[in-house]
């Protein structure tokens, strides 16, 4: 194995994801109001665009599928309040921390992959801009050069569970994916990536299978296990 690509949220950071997207959009909300963005129908149109990107087809970027839905929604330029939305995910984005829970083995895990020789990739799923998922980076105990790839709603026109989203990866990296693993614990956006021949395991602190995928993973276990499993590669 050459490769090894992450999932973040409820991987390498363990969360409760129902309660990180209510507590993260009320603290977007409450970012917004001065702006006269009615709770709402923000939400709405933040779920909106969430849905564009999960079905674009590749002709735009991610950023552009949601930017696209939200001139629509709110018939306004994005540039009008986009610095707005910008700054919440370099600032207040940083309190829905709380709804996480940060472990050191996070830190242990990259390190090994580092010490083997493994090229390590972020493959987390591109709904966040850049500066969002730097900062989920910098919660679980990590760094941006911990990574030589992140995927983000700027640089990816897929989303997981999307073939093409691995795909795009692959293409961009010039990696085998027969020589790649993709480490997850979303059943049915992680274990995607074996459909391209990847090597899959599925960390099950946070399990999830929204889509109802059978579970194929080629291993699967607890951080801690994944820990052991990547020292004796």
């Amino acid at each position: 194995m050459k490769n090894i690509l992450f999932d973040l949220d409820g991987t390498l950071l363990p969360m409760d994801e129902d309660a990180f997207t209510k507590t993260y959009f009320g603290y977007l909300c409450q970012k917004m109001a001065p702006y006269s963005f009615e709770p709402q129908r923000l939400v709405k149109t933040i779920w909106k665009g969430t849905e564009a990107m999960y079905g674009n087809d590749g002709r735009c970027s991610n950023e552009d599928a949601f930017w696209k839905c939200y001139q629509n929604e709110y018939n306004e330029p994005k540039e009008k309040n986009h610095q707005h939305f910008v700054d919440f995910y370099a600032d207040e984005f940083n309190k829905a921390i709380t709804t996480t829970s940060p472990t050191p083995l996070a830190r242990r895990i990259i390190d090994v992959c580092h010490d083997k020789g493994l090229n390590v990739i972020l493959a987390t799923n591109p709904l966040f801009p850049r500066v969002g998922t730097l900062n989920r980076i910098r919660w679980a105990g990590l760094r941006e050069d911990d990574f030589t790839d992140i995927t983000t709603y700027e640089n990816s026109y897929y989303c997981k569970p999307n073939i093409r989203y691995y795909q795009e990866i692959v293409d961009r990296n010039s990696i085998d994916p027969k020589e790649s693993m993709m480490v997850g614990n979303d059943i049915t956006e992680d274990l995607a990536a074996g459909d391209l021949g990847m090597t899959t395991y599925l960390v099950t602190e946070c399990l999830l299978n929204k889509g109802n995928r059978t579970d194929d993973a080629d291993y699967r276990g607890s951080l801690g296990d994944l820990l052991q499993f990547l020292k004796q590669l």
